[in-house]
This record gives C-alpha cells, sequence and structure tokens, in this order.
C-alpha cells in the first residue's frame, strides 16, 4: 500500500510541476496577489487632502489647524481666501475636506460665547465620508476639550470640582485599529482557498480527458490510496504557500502569531484537507476541466462572500448565517484571526475546529463515494 501511494505522490508531483506555468501559478499567484490585495484592501482612510479657511487668523484658529494635520489623517492641500472658493474646491475635487475657521474664534473661545468652525467633507464615497467626518470630530471634541482644562487651570472657580466620571477607551487585541490585522489573514485563508480548490478541481477529470484514468483503473490501486495519491502533494503546496504568505504578512505587514503556531499548522491542514474533499467531489463529478473550473468558482465566490472575510456574519440575515455553517473558509478564517491576533487556544475555538474537522470528513466521504459511482 505505502509503495503505490509513493508512486502516485511521484505522478501528481511531476504532473504538477512538469509545466513551469503551473509552479507560477502555485507558488507566485498567491505571493503575488496577496501583496497587491493586502495593500488595496483596507477600511484605513490616511492622506486625506484638506483646505483650510482662517478667517479669524489668530494663534487659536491656527492652533486647531495644527491639530488636523498633526493626526496624521490630513494634509493640507491648499489655503482658500474666500467662502466661495469652498463649494468650488469640493465640486471639483481638488480636496476631499474643508476646515472653516470663522472669524471670532479666539475671542468666543476665550469667553463665554460659542466658537464656530466648520468642517465639510466630500460624501460622495459614502464610507470614506462617515470616516473622514469620524476623524475630524474627534480631534475637535479633544481640542475643546482641552481648552476647557486650560481655561479652568488659568481661572479656577471655587467650589467647582472636576468631573466625577473619567472615560477612557481602547481598542483591545487592535489598539490601532490598522485594518491589516483584519485582512491579510483573511487574504491567507482565500488564497488557500483558491489553490486548493481551483487547482484539485481538475485533478481527475484531467485524468479523463488525456486517457490516463483507464491505465489507473486497471490497477491494483484502491479507492482510498488514490484519493490520498491526489489529496496528499496539494496539502504539501498548500503548507508551503501558506508558509510564504505568513512570512510575508510578518516581514512586510508587521501582522504576528500571537497564539499556537502548531495550532495554526493543525488546523490548516484541517482546512485544506476540507478544501481538496471539496474539489475531488467537483473533479470525479464532472467531464471537462471547463465544467470543473466553472463550479469550482461557482464555489468559490459564495465561500468567499459568506465567511466574514468582506461582510461580518452578524450583519446577515438568520437563514444566510444559518447557510455559512457549511462554509469551511467561515470557520478557518475564525480560527487564523482568533489564533494570531488574540492568542486564542483549544479551550475557546473548540466549536469553530469541530465544524471544520467535520467539514473536512464529510467532503472527502462525498469525494470517495462519488469516486466509487464513477469507477462503476
Amino acid at each position: 500500500m505505502i509503495e503505490r501511494i509513493r508512486q502516485m505522490l511521484i505522478k501528481e508531483f511531476l504532473q504538477m510541476f512538469r509545466d513551469p506555468r503551473m509552479r507560477m501559478v502555485v507558488f507566485a499567484m498567491p505571493v503575488v496577489q496577496m501583496l497587491i490585495f493586502a495593500f488595496a484592501l483596507t477600511t484605513d482612510v490616511t492622506h486625506i487632502s484638506l483646505a483650510v479657511l482662517d478667517d479669524d487668523n489668530t494663534p487659536a484658529s491656527r492652533e486647531l489647524v495644527n491639530e488636523f494635520t498633526s493626526s496624521d489623517h490630513f494634509q493640507i492641500c491648499r489655503y482658500l481666501k474666500t467662502p466661495a472658493e469652498v463649494r468650488r474646491t469640493l465640486d471639483r475635487g481638488l480636496a476631499r475636506s474643508v476646515l472653516h475657521i470663522q472669524a471670532g474664534f479666539e475671542n468666543d473661545l476665550q469667553g463665554d460665547r460659542t466658537a464656530h468652525a466648520q468642517f465639510l467633507s466630500d460624501g460622495a464615497e459614502s464610507t470614506d465620508g462617515a470616516i473622514v467626518v469620524g476623524y475630524a470630530n474627534f480631534i475637535m471634541e479633544q481640542y475643546v476639550a482641552r481648552k476647557q482644562r486650560e481655561k479652568l487651570d488659568a481661572h479656577p472657580i471655587p467650589g467647582l470640582a472636576a468631573s466625577p466620571v473619567s472615560v477612557e477607551t481602547r481598542a483591545w487585541y487592535n489598539p490601532n485599529l490598522e485594518s491589516k490585522h483584519y485582512f491579510v489573514p483573511g487574504l491567507i485563508a482565500v488564497m488557500l482557498m483558491v489553490v486548493s480548490l481551483l487547482l484539485t478541481s481538475l485533478a481527475i477529470v484531467a485524468e479523463k480527458e488525456i486517457g490516463t484514468i483507464e491505465q489507473i483503473m486497471v490497477t491494483p490501486i484502491h479507492r482510498l490510496e488514490f484519493i490520498l495519491g491526489k489529496t496528499i502533494p496539494y496539502l504539501i503546496t498548500g503548507y508551503i504557500t501558506l508558509t510564504i504568505m505568513l512570512g510575508l504578512a510578518l516581514v512586510i505587514f508587521d501582522v504576528r502569531v500571537t497564539g499556537s503556531w502548531f495550532l495554526l499548522y493543525v488546523m490548516a491542514g484541517v482546512y485544506i484537507v476540507g478544501n481538496l474533499g471539496l474539489a475531488l467531489t467537483i473533479s470525479v463529478s464532472a467531464s471537462t476541466r471547463p465544467q470543473a473550473l466553472l463550479t469550482a468558482f461557482f464555489l468559490l465566490m459564495p465561500g468567499v462572500l459568506l465567511s466574514g472575510f468582506m461582510f461580518p456574519l452578524d450583519n446577515m440575515p438568520t437563514i444566510v448565517r444559518y447557510a455559512t455553517v457549511l462554509n469551511p473558509m467561515r470557520w478557518f478564517l475564525e480560527i487564523l484571526r482568533d489564533v494570531t491576533l488574540k492568542g486564542s487556544g483549544v479551550e475557546t475555538l473548540w466549536p469553530a475546529m469541530l465544524a471544520q474537522t467535520v467539514l473536512a470528513i464529510l467532503f472527502l466521504t462525498l469525494a470517495a463515494s462519488r469516486f466509487h459511482k464513477t469507477l462503476a
């Protein structure tokens, strides 16, 4: 049995890497796509172009402008002279936001009057516009709170105590709310699914098209040996791809694995095996390679969209959330993010690990049963 499996592995590896283009697809494509997508897919809004109209031109107004530029989110692209330029600047896209500080800002701030400043943001892109407005509100609230403290320190009021409530906010696990910690692990799961599902779905159907499946059928190889021979090479290449992408995530994006590497690799193997079982099911059921590829793409898009990679699962309708239980990527993505970012272990992740293992066994069993029917 061991010798027959060994010969199958040699055949599969030779067939897989005989074509130089296939080597590029297996190893280079995940790396290139991860580098491109990890930089492109981000919810961080930075380098926001800011136009400033300062009708007050006092130390207080200039200090407010400095608050915006020192936040690393806003960059001043132009100074405006008249209110008429505000609309023209936003209409022509010369700036994404405008800060208009009205005359008398400093005097109102030092007195008991309300100081007026207006922040305008381009809302054509609603998501980015809301984030920009949130940044601006936070900066202005911090500025006003500091000014109030300075005023109270300079002119203390007898009998007025400090606020009895002090609220501090902090984002746990990801203090700076950097989207790379969210998207990079997701891209690793996506690339593993793409490689294992698309390439393996062609494994058996290719044998049918070139006519070698009949030669394999007349050999004394058993059904389990055939499935193992088709699965193990892609499992090994999947592990190599995973290692390369984790290295890139660490070196380039500083995304570290804070949990157990052993647990991560074990569950990655279960995830890859589950995808391979699904791919082999497609392969034994298809008659031609285009048919297998189309079926794989048909399953790939829902797998990515219903995994929680792009859209939170809690925002989905209840019936759709139930459907995601059958999605291997949903469970591996939960495991991958929790292990890398939170350092979670088996005691926390066992429901996802159990679901991932059950799906892998289910898909491998389905592939073996379909292969048996093909033999018949």
